[in-house]
């Protein structure tokens, strides 16, 4: 049998309830595959840890996936990403899985990685969703949504109601601060008061872009003004 880094995450999740994303449960899994930790090494050289995020984007392929066959169209915008956060919810096959890779993504080594998780899966939502922003809105759509998902993600690791009411509670709650956001970026843009500091903003951040197709290895792109 051929092993492979999906088949090495199977292994690996039974003992990370008790190990964590730890070498103890790597080797553990690289034995109950059948391969030497040598031949695991080869797959995933961070071990456990390149298995933890394949674990993270395995569930926003699932959320994807479930986005694409699910029937939005007489969904309010807002409800159609509190849906999307909540697929992605339901795409966790391992609660605890989820909660270790929570300890694990704050270590401040890991931190880094943990965030560019976070910011993976905000861009795979506005993405699937048809967002089409290729200027600031590109990054602030994602920085909003990445700071909800974080949130939401802690809640509900500690909900124990019913059918997790709780935290679709909370997810419409987060949803909503995100929009009263928004509206208060519009307002700045009409109220006499602030419009020429929002009109002087919004010239400075017009010369932001999305990264371009394909991406690079830069977060973005900087338009030098003429």
């Amino acid at each position: 049998m051929t092993v492979t880094a999906p088949s090495l995450l199977d292994a690996i999740l039974p003992h990370v309830a008790f190990d964590g994303w730890s070498d103890d449960a790597f080797g553990a899994a690289a034995e109950d595959g059948g391969i030497s930790l040598e031949d695991a090494r080869a797959l995933c050289p961070r071990g456990a840890v390149d298995l933890a995020i394949l674990f993270h984007t395995q569930g926003d392929a699932a959320m994807v996936d479930a986005l694409k066959s699910a029937d939005l169209s007489d969904m309010r915008f807002r409800d159609k990403v509190a849906h999307a956060v909540q697929l992605r919810l339901d795409a966790v096959n391992d609660k605890e899985a989820v909660r270790r890779g929570s300890a694990l993504f704050a270590l401040p080594h890991m931190a880094p990685e943990g965030s560019k998780l976070i910011w993976g899966t905000a861009d795979a939502i506005w993405t699937a969703l048809g967002d089409t922003s290729d200027d600031v809105n590109w990054y602030t759509k994602r920085a909003t949504l990445s700071a909800v998902y974080g949130a939401v993600v802690l809640y509900w690791l500690g909900d124990d109601s019913v059918d997790g009411q709780a935290t679709r509670a909370f997810i419409d709650r987060r949803i909503e601060n995100v929009m009263q956001f928004e509206t208060f970026k519009a307002a700045m843009a009409q109220n006499p008061l602030t419009k020429p500091f929002a009109a002087a903003l919004g010239q400075f951040t017009s010369r932001i872009k999305a990264p371009g197709k394909p991406p690079s290895d830069l977060p973005g792109s900087w338009v030098s003004p003429r």
